[in-house]
């Protein structure tokens, strides 16, 4: 195991694997997300519909929006199908930036992520907080056109960043790059759905397990899309965005305690 590895202390892309059922995840992993899922059972179907939510949004982007270029911020250990797989069965040509901040995610992603001879898949080793780094990043720069449109994914990565990080300032900062007709598509967790008991339980299981998350509203989760054109259904569960052909009935929002949006730069 490389020494940069820390398996002592639970991180959320390994947490989020073992919620999906992966392989690639240690006993802290493991016993910060049985921690939550004693407060929230649901966690595991939020997990799974977060990722099913990436998809069908890939599948838009994609296809009826004709995006070929994604920046895809705290990816997380790839499971197929994954971003640019989807991407590049759409348009062998896309090309897709992966970000995340664990030394596992980098060498998962470089072990796993082939991409279509035509397009390019690029993985970056960088932090959300520190949005210049990421733009700066002459990989970054030779992948991405920023004078065309391209899609900003940032998916069940901002309730890790507190307020004290200025969440708002890093999305402002990174959507600032974004071309008119670009997208940008966020995920994030929250409590509007769940009595304050439960919020306050799984807030605990992550404090006791150093993991470091903040649950928001609506009107916070509104506020990271300020000056941007939201796409029908607007904000909502990510068990129903676009979800007319998932298998149904559909979880509940309370069940999901995940909202989700897409977003067009004007």
């Amino acid at each position: 195991m490389p020494a940069e590895i820390d398996t002592s202390t639970a991180h959320p892309a390994r947490r989020y694997d073992y919620w999906l059922g992966g392989k690639d995840n240690f006993k802290a992993d493991r016993e910060s997300g049985d921690a939550v899922a004693a407060a929230f059972p649901e966690v595991r179907t939020a997990a799974i519909e977060n990722r099913a939510f990436m998809r069908r949004v890939a599948r838009f982007l994609a296809g009826e929006a004709g995006i070929d270029q994604f920046l895809d911020i705290g990816t997380g250990i790839p499971t197929s199908p994954n971003l640019h797989e989807i991407a590049q069965s759409f348009n062998p040509t896309a090309r897709v930036v992966y970000v995340d901040n664990d030394p596992i995610v980098l060498a998962h992603a470089r072990a796993r992520l082939d991409s279509d001879p035509n397009g390019s898949t690029v993985y970056l080793d960088a932090d959300i907080r520190r949005p210049d780094d990421i733009l700066a990043h002459p990989d970054v720069r030779q992948a991405l056109d920023f004078s065309r449109p391209l899609a900003l994914m940032v998916v069940a990565v901002l309730h890790f960043v507190p307020d004290a990080d200025d969440p708002y300032r890093v999305v402002s900062r990174l959507v600032s790059e974004l071309p008119p007709g670009s997208y940008v598509v966020l995920s994030h967790a929250t409590s509007d759905f769940m009595p304050p008991s439960t919020a306050t339980e799984v807030n605990d299981a992550d404090k006791a397990t150093k993991v470091t998350f903040q649950f928001r509203g609506h009107d916070e989760f509104a506020r990271f899309f300020d000056g941007l054109e939201i796409m029908p259904p607007g904000i909502t569960s990510v068990a129903h965005w676009h979800a007319d052909d998932e298998s149904q009935p559909r979880p509940t929002a309370a069940e999901t305690a995940v909202y989700g949006a897409v977003a067009r730069v004007p």
